[in-house]
């Protein structure tokens, strides 16, 4: 597991929390949108469409070449340059 805090980047990857009765779903990141504290990602999901996805409770950030990272409220994540 990384302990490493860096903000999201393209090519890293989201897990989201099902809602009750659905999947998990996995998705690549594509770009960060957004300005600093308000981000927001374009996403490549698993089921191989795209979408804009604004963090909340129960998105797991899983950086390239590591783990997943603890979760974070949308406002302590900061768009990369």
């Amino acid at each position: 597991m990384t302990t490493e805090k860096r903000p999201p980047r393209r090519g890293d990857w989201l897990e989201v929390n099902g809602a009750p009765g659905y999947p998990a779903r996995r998705g690549q990141i594509l770009e960060v949108l957004g300005p600093p504290g308000h981000p927001h990602y374009r996403v490549r999901w698993d089921e191989q469409h795209e979408s804009l996805h604004f963090p909340a409770q129960g998105t797991t950030i899983v950086h390239r070449g590591g783990g997943a990272v603890t979760p974070r409220r949308p406002e302590d994540v900061t768009p990369a340059a």
